[in-house]
């Protein structure tokens, strides 16, 4: 495994954990643009996908993800399980996007 595998299962398929090292976590705090808000509020007049938010969500999501692996990285992982996402409004139109799960280091079965 030469990268740091990733699961939001419990365990890792073909793996067995040898040392439970932590919550690891990734924050980030977005907000939209007046021009985000103005172009998503056009888009949402016609319905459908909000190309201009899913956008923004997507980038928070990543940036979290990768805030996590870093610091998972740095505690000496190999891997995360248990991953999931979380966000939640600060105040109205900013908000907070959490990724967070357990850094593990695992060996092959």
């Amino acid at each position: 495994m030469a990268q740091l595998a990733v699961t939001t299962a419990n365990d890792l398929s073909g793996y067995k954990i040898v040392r439970h090292l932590g919550v690891v976590r990734g924050i980030t705090v977005r907000s939209r643009s007046v021009l985000g808000n103005l172009g998503g509020a056009l888009q949402s007049m016609f319905g459908g996908n909000i190309t201009m938010f899913t956008s923004l969500a997507e980038k928070a999501r990543s940036e979290a993800f990768e805030l996590m692996v870093q610091h998972a990285q740095g505690m000496g992982a190999n891997a995360i399980i248990a991953m999931r996402y979380d966000a939640n409004d600060i105040m109205d139109g900013i908000t907070e996007v959490l990724a967070y799960g357990t850094a593990v280091v695992v060996e092959p079965v």
